[in-house]
């Protein structure tokens, strides 16, 4: 009997904390179905067996640090039929690429004992500003239940059926009250992927935007009522730029306040 040949799965690593690779390893029961189906050919976090490509899907977790990488993201690339970027690090650089608004030459030269032993690149970049990425699943860390969804959609050739709402929806549907509307708190849930079950504003506390920006989201209407309720320019940077603060839409905006921090320091002198 011909044996038929099971679809490859590789899951790779750049810089990144590993906590998307660990969601999919949170799947268990999930995970041992989705094993009879396809081969994990490379998964280093699980297995140390290593098959090689060609892949037909690739998961790749992580930004773009140094030059080491930049070459490697080619060659998996290269190596994958599909190519999806998990988490926060892979689709927006991360919360490292919060070093991208600074001399990142200063912070080796202050961190780093000997600096000139460190290669690294001048921003932490997402993978999609080097290679074609064929789908973007957000978050940090992701969602499991959308990566088991993306996995099944690329095996049966069709699109990954996520959340394109915000996290506002989701606080509609659980019947949490608005920490905006009734405590006055900064909260990026209006311009933030769902994901995350709305967990921060269940517990009273502003959204921080783990699972990054929605489809066409309002920012600068946004930062205006943040103003309103008394925020300062430079609190609003602060909330913008986390775990998804290179991420255009959040990077844009934050930047913008920015500029008016420094032209009202100008202005007081």
């Amino acid at each position: 009997m011909k044996r038929i040949r099971k679809p490859k799965l590789a899951v790779w690593k750049f810089a990144s904390c590993d906590g998307c690779q660990l969601s999919l390893l949170d799947c268990e029961d999930e995970l041992l179905a989705v094993a009879g189906k396809i081969e994990i050919a490379n998964f280093p976090e699980a297995s140390s067996k290593i098959v090689k490509g060609p892949y037909d899907l690739s998961l790749v977790e992580g930004s773009i640090t140094t030059p080491h990488d930049e070459i490697r993201i080619h060659e998996v690339r290269r190596a994958s039929k599909f190519l999806v970027t998990i988490g926060a690090c892979a689709t927006a650089g991360g919360i490292q690429a919060l070093r991208n608004f600074k001399d990142v030459k200063e912070f080796i030269s202050i961190v780093y004992a000997h600096p000139e032993y460190i290669s690294t690149l001048n921003k932490s970049t997402p993978i999609a500003d080097h290679v074609k990425v064929d789908f973007e699943l957000r978050g940090c860390p992701i969602n499991k239940d959308q990566l088991l969804e993306v996995i099944r959609a690329y095996l049966h050739g069709s699109k990954p059926n996520t959340p394109a709402y915000s996290v506002c929806m989701e606080c509609k549907r659980c019947g949490t009250v608005c920490v905006m509307v009734a405590h006055g708190t900064p909260c990026l849930g209006p311009i933030t992927h769902d994901g995350c079950g709305a967990i921060c504003p269940s517990y009273n506390r502003g959204c921080y935007g783990c699972f990054g920006p929605k489809e066409t989201p309002n920012t600068d209407s946004l930062a205006a009522r943040f103003s309103e309720l008394g925020a300062t320019n430079q609190d609003i940077v602060q909330v913008l730029r986390n775990f998804n603060a290179w991420a255009e839409p959040f990077r844009r905006e934050s930047e913008a306040h920015e500029k008016k921090v420094r032209k009202n320091k100008d202005n007081s002198r």
